[in-house]
C-alpha cells in the first residue's frame, strides 16, 4: 500500500492527523548539496496559515517548522528529509459529536467504514486540510531544488471565488499582486469582490468554493513517462489529493470540448531558431510529455463542507436521521489557503519527474577537495 507516498525519485511521504501531536513529512530522494535553511520552508508555511479570521479559521496555529533530519550545515545530505511542525491549538472536545454524527460531505462516515471505527475523527484526522503542511514542507523543498537547478519556476493564485472570476491580468501582476491581498487574488479589484462573496457566505452560515490557477514556467521538453505516468496525469493525481480538490485542467480543458480541431490545435513555428507552439490551449502537456510552453492548469475547490446552517445527517447510536450544526472551527472558503498547497504539489511532480529524467543529479555542487572525478566517489 501506498496510499501515504507520492512520487518515484522525489519520494514524499506524509504523516500526522490533524489532532494528532504533528504533521510532516519525509522527503527521500532530495540531492545532495540544495542550500536549505528553515526560512526557506517556514516562508511558505506562513502564507498557508490564515491571514484574517473575518474570512478564514480562527484556529491559530504557530506552523513553526522542525527540520529533524536530512540537512546539515545549511545543505541537503542526500539523507532522507523528515520535517514537521507541531499541533497546539486544537480542541478536540468540538467533534466528539463527529464520532457518532458524521458530517455531510466529509469523509468522517466513510473512513468509519474502511477502518472499522478506529480512524482519528476529530478535526477530520487524517482528511483534514491541515495535512497539507506537510504537503507544504515537502514543495517549499521541491521549489527551491527546480529553481536552483533548471530555473523552473511555479506561480498560482486565485482565478475565481464563488463565481466571481478575475479577468485582465497577467502572469507579472500575479507575482506581484497575490499575497497583498487576503484573498491571493492576480488583482486588487478582483481581491474586493472575492472578499465580499466570502463575508456575505459567512454572514449566512454558509461557504463558498473557487478556482485556483497555477503556472510553471521554464519547463524543459520532455518532462513525463508515458503511458501511466505522464506528467499531466501525476500533476492530476498530486493536485487531487488537497482535501477538497474537486477537478483539474489544463490550457483549454473543459473548454476543448465545444472547440474544433483547427481552434484547439497549438500551431508550430520557428522563432530565433527554436520550435515553439504559437499559442498554448494544450497548457504546455501534449501526450503526457511537456512542451517546453508554460505549464498552465486550474484546480476546482469545492465550498467547505463545514458549515454554520443545519443539516441533515444520522446518528449511528440510534439509527435515525438528525439535523444538526457543525461544530469547530472553519474556513469560509478554503481557496485562499490552498495557494501555496497547489503550488507545492505541482513542484513535488515536477520535481520527481526532472530527477527520473536526469535532469538533476544526486549530488549538487561537491563540497571540499576535488570530487570532479566520479571514481572519487567510490
Amino acid at each position: 500500500m501506498r496510499g501515504n507516498i507520492f512520487g518515484e525519485r522525489f519520494v514524499v511521504v506524509s504523516f500526522g492527523e490533524s489532532h494528532g501531536r504533528c504533521v510532516g513529512v519525509v522527503v527521500d530522494g532530495c540531492p545532495a548539496g540544495l542550500r536549505l535553511e528553515k526560512e526557506d520552508i517556514q516562508r511558505d508555511l506562513d502564507l498557508r496559515r490564515p491571514s484574517n479570521t473575518t474570512i478564514s479559521t480562527s484556529r491559530k496555529e504557530e506552523d513553526e517548522v522542525e527540520i529533524l533530519s536530512g540537512v546539515f550545515k545549511g545543505h541537503t545530505t542526500g539523507a532522507p528529509i523528515c520535517a514537521l511542525v507541531w499541533n497546539r491549538d486544537v480542541r478536540s472536545e468540538d467533534y466528539e459529536e463527529v464520532a457518532y454524527r458524521p458530517r455531510p460531505s466529509h469523509a468522517d462516515y466513510y473512513a468509519h467504514i474502511k477502518y472499522g471505527g478506529f480512524n482519528d475523527y476529530r478535526g477530520g484526522g487524517r482528511f483534514s486540510g491541515r495535512i497539507t503542511a506537510g504537503f507544504v514542507i515537502a514543495g517549499a523543498i521541491a521549489k527551491k531544488l527546480l529553481l536552483e537547478t533548471l530555473g523552473i519556476e511555479v506561480v498560482a493564485y486565485v482565478l475565481e471565488i464563488g463565481g466571481v472570476r478575475a479577468e485582465e491580468f497577467t502572469l507579472e501582476d500575479a507575482r506581484k499582486f497575490r499575497y497583498l491581498n487576503e484573498v491571493r487574488a492576480p488583482t486588487t479589484r478582483a481581491a474586493e469582490k472575492m472578499r465580499d462573496r466570502i463575508i456575505e457566505a459567512r454572514g449566512r452560515g454558509d461557504s463558498v468554493g473557487g478556482v485556483i490557477e497555477c503556472v510553471a514556467v521554464n519547463l524543459p521538453i520532455g518532462l513525463g513517462e508515458p503511458v501511466f505516468d505522464t506528467l499531466d496525469g501525476d500533476l492530476a493525481k498530486a493536485l487531487m489529493a488537497i482535501p477538497g480538490a474537486r477537478g483539474v485542467e489544463f490550457g483549454a480543458g473543459f473548454r476543448a470540448a465545444a472547440m474544433t480541431g483547427s481552434q484547439h490545435n497549438d500551431p508550430l513555428a520557428i522563432r530565433d531558431g527554436i520550435v515553439v507552439s504559437e499559442k498554448n490551449d494544450a497548457g504546455g502537456v501534449v501526450g503526457g510529455l511537456s512542451t517546453g510552453m508554460p505549464l498552465v492548469m486550474r484546480v476546482a475547490f469545492k465550498p467547505p463542507s463545514s458549515i454554520a446552517l443545519k443539516q441533515k445527517t444520522v446518528d449511528l447510536r440510534e439509527m435515525r436521521e438528525v439535523e444538526f450544526s457543525v461544530p469547530g472551527r472553519h474556513d469560509a472558503c478554503i481557496v485562499p489557503r490552498a495557494v501555496p498547497v497547489v503550488e507545492a504539489m505541482v513542484a513535488i511532480t515536477l520535481a520527481d519527474h526532472a530527477i527520473r529524467a536526469g535532469l538533476i543529479p544526486p549530488v549538487l555542487k561537491p563540497r571540499g577537495g576535488d570530487l570532479e572525478d566520479p571514481r572519487q566517489l567510490l
